[in-house]
């Protein structure tokens, strides 16, 4: 049982909540017992170390007994050190320390991808983590992080995810043009959601969205810049017809994922 808050190894996995202790050790923070079924289940190889509360161990027991058939050793703490831990200020029993395993944008396009979400400066942690969910519940095939947006291993974003951060292949860091030209280059049309766009309905009526597509999200507070447009195909707006000022990022964007995972099975 680890009981004591202020041992420098509970130290060293509270510090993974901030992105300078990410960047040295190449870890990052899982919170909660869904991220931690979702780690055992998907990728236990990316695991480092998991702790849980024994409570929540005796609570949560089909996670008690995948960890035992993934062979990951799952070490006590108390519920004073949990809370140390963990980036949440009601922690959920689970803490673990894993391995950051970005994809390279190179390889995603080699996969011949049909769906794709490109998230460029979208700042916000829920927001992105939520993209992430919807992209996997959609389908898609994978989704890239350009490096003006927030880091996929913020703890706030891997919470958001509820897992699907281990389903399917992330990329960082590239630029929006370098990953547009790969785009074309692996036969995908690239489409822009934006206030600035054509109504989604006319791209629904043109049967533009069953081709294999990108689609890129810009900024929750000014969406995409001028100059990123000019890169895209086609941009397209989400309608809104009631009387509400605005869709949330994460909103529009699974419903344009959506409007393409149909078109392309139908």
């Amino acid at each position: 049982m680890l009981d004591n808050p202020r041992s420098p190894r509970v130290r060293s996995v509270a510090k993974l909540a901030k992105k300078s202790a990410r960047a040295d050790t190449g870890m990052f923070l899982l919170e909660g017992p869904q991220a931690a079924s979702e780690v055992l289940s998907y990728r236990p190889e990316l695991i480092v170390e998991l702790y849980a509360t024994p409570t929540a161990l005796e609570r949560y027991t089909d996670i008690a007994q995948t960890a035992v058939d993934a062979g990951v050793d799952v070490e006590f703490v108390t519920e004073e050190v949990l809370a140390v831990m963990s980036d949440t200020v009601t922690p959920q029993g689970f803490v673990g320390v894993v391995h950051q395993f970005p994809t390279s944008v190179k390889d995603i396009f080699a996969s011949a991808p049909k769906l794709i979400a490109v998230l460029e400066e979208v700042r916000d942690p829920g927001n992105a983590g939520t993209i992430v969910r919807a992209a996997d519940s959609a389908g898609a095939d994978a989704v890239i992080f350009t490096g003006r947006s927030v880091d996929l291993y913020n703890p706030k974003v891997v919470r958001s995810t509820t897992g699907s951060i281990f389903h399917l292949p992330v990329a960082v860091g590239a630029s929006l043009g370098d990953v547009v030209g790969r785009a074309r280059e692996a036969g995908l049309q690239v489409l822009a959601a934006d206030v600035k766009g054509e109504d989604l309905l006319v791209a629904r009526r043109e049967s533009l969205l069953a081709a294999p597509t990108a689609w890129v999200f810009g900024n929750e507070a000014r969406g995409l810049d001028d100059g990123d447009l000019e890169l895209v195909d086609r941009v397209i707006t989400v309608p809104i017809y009631g009387y509400a000022e605005s869709m949330n990022l994460a909103t529009a964007a699974s419903v344009c994922l959506y409007e393409s995972a149909f078109a392309q099975r139908s």
